[in-house]
């Protein structure tokens, strides 16, 4: 077995959830999993497989149809459900973190659908509208060419957008969104253009974490929360209030300040469990695993579906490999 393959064991886990076409041969499943968990590690690209996967189309189409199809989050969900049948899953503390990916620039240039094309056009034509009566002046606003810039420009933004893609000092880059429990395992990810924020996404991110039990509906609920500074905000703490969850985030300073000088509107001193604040290090510690394999630290997939997928495959193994571990 090639280092990184998947073991028996893990296969058995594994299989059940991997669709196959009703009709036509039977492929190898297990050998373009392989491939696809080859290339993820790697970072390499698709073209570079090694001939033991085969035909590096073939593992390329498959993965595609398995990542359109949302196979690898259903896959990681699978894994977290059998990991709490066996009464491994903690919900006592989860820790929201995000890092951040830098983009090689093979992955800018990605393709936008017609539907989004056509919102771009009518958003051009809208905004033209707009600029009706203005006198033609050289560099004026009816001025052709800067009319140009502005909607190549905004095109070049839409697509980036649409790419889940930022651009900053550091080039383009995606933030990844996690919640993370305390055996460093993602319970949940979301994806970002690399100058977003962090505080927006905490909610969207809680809101993913789902483990399904033998029976009954899924748990979304964890008993604590603990997060740093930047989730800091009322709203963080009203969402979290309202479901009775505990939250371990620390108060900024501006924010103390600010409470102290409404006085008595300023609302309650914020307080959180320093000592379990401690055990925030885990999503920290599963970024880092994360980070393991090349083409989750870089991304190098033009399409952000392409991407998520990685990161739901490199979160199963790490759920699988902590359950069924490698001998």
């Amino acid at each position: 077995m090639a280092r990184g393959n998947l073991t028996d064991e893990q296969w058995t886990l594994i299989e059940p959830h991997l669709p196959i076409a009703a009709v036509g041969p039977v492929p190898d499943l297990r050998k373009h999993f392989n491939a696809v968990m080859w290339r993820f590690r790697t970072g390499s690209p698709w073209r570079d497989l090694p001939g033991e996967f085969g035909p590096w189309q073939s593992a390329y189409d498959r993965f595609r149809i398995w990542a359109t199809q949302g196979v690898f989050q259903h896959l990681m969900e699978a894994v977290i459900a059998e990991a709490a049948a066996r009464g491994q899953v903690d919900m006592g503390l989860v820790s929201v973190d995000s890092a951040t990916a830098r983009a090689h620039h093979h992955a800018a240039g990605t393709a936008l659908d017609p539907v989004q094309l056509e919102a771009l056009e009518k958003a051009v034509e809208e905004e033209k509208g707009l600029q009706k009566g203005h006198t033609a002046q050289d560099g004026g606003p009816d001025d052709p060419a800067r009319a140009e810039r502005r909607e190549r420009r905004r095109r070049h933004r839409a697509r980036l957008k649409a790419a889940e893609l930022g651009r900053s000092r550091g080039g383009l880059t995606s933030k990844i969104h996690l919640a993370a429990d305390r055996c460093c395992r993602p319970l949940a990810f979301v994806l970002t253009p690399g100058q977003a924020g962090d505080s927006p996404q905490f909610v969207p991110v809680l809101e993913k974490v789902k483990v399904r039990g033998p029976a009954g509906r899924p748990r979304t609920r964890p008993e604590s929360v603990a997060g740093d500074k930047a989730y800091s905000s009322r709203r963080n703490r009203r969402y979290l209030r309202r479901r009775g969850i505990r939250a371990v985030i620390p108060e900024k300073v501006d924010q103390a300040a600010n409470r102290k000088k409404r006085g008595s509107k300023g609302g309650r001193p914020v307080s959180h469990d320093v000592d379990l604040y401690k055990e925030r290090n885990t999503v920290e510690r599963c970024i880092n695993r994360l980070r393991n394999w090349r083409g989750i630290a870089f991304r190098f997939d033009k399409t952000p579906q392409s991407y998520e997928a990685g990161l739901h495959l490199c979160g199963a193994m790490l759920w699988l490999r902590s359950i069924a571990p490698q001998p």
